[in-house]
């Protein structure tokens, strides 16, 4: 699989910092400590932006990593639904992922990037503003939303989402200090907003033997009940990464 080379494994952020090759280095310490508050990510995103021209920045790996995984997802799910899907990109600081899908999905689909991060979101509106792309499908919309993800239940409906991606997010939320218990009531909500035969896609570097044990803890005595699965994805330097699923057990598994 190609990655892009901007991609940045979260577990290596240490290791980038001691050899001099993380850019950021002045919020190392900060990411590390404070992953689950919005001030880190506003510093991080202004500091970023602040570089010159507007540069997607990919954790881990960019759209093209997925587009054979995500893709064919979005047309099983199409066969079966009226309308564009309704796919939700939570945690998408300045990431390409929303936006690809958006350009390159035949079905019609409906991508609603969102991060905690005003600067961000401000960012990622005002390049999509100025490169005005043109969606594959015409019926497919754009949209980016400031939105803390602990309180995905105050803007999106019961069952009113077909997908959610998360890459990065949740790894960011159990590394720090205190965001464990948010990563965990996030999964639950998700699951609520999440249509019977939706699916969150967790996007990870965490091995299997970790996450899968926490998943399945946290949607123990979920409503609805809900069953996880994974599956890899790919390697980058040395780093491996995988994709967590996890949908209503009344629902069909995706291949």
């Amino acid at each position: 699989m190609l990655f892009t080379r901007l991609a940045v494994p979260l577990r290596t952020l240490q290791t980038l910092s001691k050899t001099h090759r993380w850019h950021h280095t002045s919020l190392t310490n900060e990411l590390i400590e404070n992953m689950d508050k919005k001030a880190t990510w506003d510093r991080f995103y202004t500091e970023n932006g602040s570089k010159g021209q507007f540069k997607h920045f990919e954790w881990f790996f960019g759209f093209h990593s997925v587009k054979d995984f995500i893709l064919p997802v979005l047309q099983t799910m199409s066969h079966s639904q009226i309308g564009p899907l309704n796919i939700l990109d939570m945690g998408c600081g300045t990431s390409a992922l929303g936006p690809c899908i958006y350009r390159t999905s035949p079905c019609a689909v409906k991508i609603t990037c969102a991060d905690i991060s005003s600067v961000a979101v401000k960012l990622m509106q005002k390049h999509a503003d100025s490169t005005a792309v043109e969606p594959c499908n015409p019926s497919s919309a754009l949209a980016f939303l400031e939105l803390d993800c602990t309180q995905l239940r105050g803007y999106f409906g019961l069952r009113s989402l077909d997908l959610i991606l998360d890459k990065g997010t949740t790894d960011a939320l159990v590394r720090s200090k205190d965001g464990q218990v948010k990563a965990g009531e996030i999964v639950r909500q998700c699951l609520q907003v999440l249509r019977p035969s939706g699916s969150l896609l967790q996007f990870s570097d965490e091995d299997p033997d970790a996450r899968l044990v926490w998943l399945e803890r946290e949607v123990r005595g979920a409503e609805p009940a809900a069953d996880v699965g994974v599956q890899e994805v790919g390697e980058l330097r040395g780093v491996s990464y995988f994709c967590y699923q996890i949908s209503a057990r009344t629902s069909e598994k995706i291949a």
